[in-house]
């Protein structure tokens, strides 16, 4: 349920509301917004009364939810999220690029590729130091020492790091080190890992799973924010279906569909959606013309030689021609690029 204040309620009749409602056993959302405040009430609202809470002096109107996710819906926060990543905005006007290797495999790699893109104009690093992979015997990425290369690279260039959370365990260190923490899309229904992510004091990455309807992301995005942390980045990073030409297909209906039902940011991953490099152009520009919030691209200084996913990386060369059609997109979609 949603409960919209009129304008100009003082700030304590806004305390008295909310201290109704958590009487009643409700956890209690608060937005403000330009012209008017929200709260969101989450948990069994069927007995409420609509009729005898809009008799409140200081209620506009109230409106029943009927979908599961609350906290994640537009309804209740009107206005789009801006998540913050050390300094870097994801959502609104701001349109942020995250670009790295796959896997970290060097000090000397990570470095060099962190230059590379941070000269391009990407704000914020990407790679993998734990890689969950469809098979047992493929590359697993190098672990907590490739995460604290990947440190080095940051230390070194100043730019934020992405990387991909695939334990409770490692929790802790990734809340004390990592800008973004990912939630890939293996794990986007791990409900246990993303009840821990909620807990953290980072910002989330979810990536939409493989067969995943929009309903079943934005609830996993909801275990997440039900546990506290609100700053949650959505991503689609391409579906399976019975195409079988690419890796996998990029939902790009799933763009202004989410930013319909949820105000939350989203961005897009088009090195995953094709599996090609020669395919994260042409996605990338659909995605930010379907409105997207960011993007996260494999770049790789050897891809030939790459211990994972070669064949969709840009090479740094690529991925600066890649920027310069970019930003005249985004320009044109009233967006600006975070730099």
């Amino acid at each position: 349920m949603v409960v919209i204040l009129k304008p100009g309620t003082p700030q304590n009749d806004v305390r008295k509301m909310v201290a109704f409602f958590e009487a009643k056993s409700f956890k209690v959302g608060v937005t403000v917004g330009v012209d008017c405040t929200i709260l969101g009430l989450v948990g069994d609202t069927t007995a409420l009364d609509i009729h005898k809470i809009e008799q409140f002096d200081v209620v506009e109107r109230v409106t029943r939810i009927s979908e599961p996710y609350k906290k994640a819906n537009r309804k209740f926060h009107p206005e789009d999220t801006v998540v913050d990543v050390s300094g870097v905005p994801v959502g609104g006007g701001s349109f942020a690029v995250m670009a790295g290797p796959c896997s970290i495999e060097s000090g000397e790699q990570i470095t060099a590729i962190a230059r590379d893109v941070q000269s391009a104009g990407a704000a914020i690093l990407r790679g993998g130091a734990f890689k969950p992979r469809s098979s047992p015997y493929s590359f697993q990425g190098m672990g907590l020492p490739g995460l604290k290369l990947m440190l080095e690279a940051k230390a070194e260039t100043g730019l934020p790091i992405v990387t991909e959370l695939v334990s409770p365990e490692y929790c802790e260190i990734f809340d004390e080190k990592v800008d973004l923490v990912q939630i890939g899309a293996r794990n986007m229904q791990n409900f246990e890992l993303l009840k821990e992510a909620g807990k953290m004091s980072k910002p989330i990455l979810l990536k939409r799973g493989l067969s995943a309807t929009y309903e079943e992301w934005l609830m996993s995005a909801e275990y997440i924010m039900n546990e506290g942390n609100q700053n949650v980045i959505l991503c689609e990073r391409g579906i399976r279906t019975t195409e079988t030409y690419t890796r996998n297909t990029l939902d790009v209906s799933a763009i202004p569909c989410i930013k319909r039902m949820s105000h939350l940011p989203v961005i897009i991953d088009p090195s995953h959606s094709g599996g090609y490099s020669y395919l994260v152009e042409p996605l990338t520009l659909a995605g930010i013309a379907a409105g997207a919030d960011g993007i996260i691209v494999e770049v790789h200084n050897d891809p030939l030689h790459a211990k994972c996913d070669g064949q969709q990386s840009l090479t740094p060369e690529q991925f600066g021609d890649l920027m310069g059609k970019a930003e005249k997109l985004v320009d044109f979609m009233g967006k600006t690029i975070v730099k």
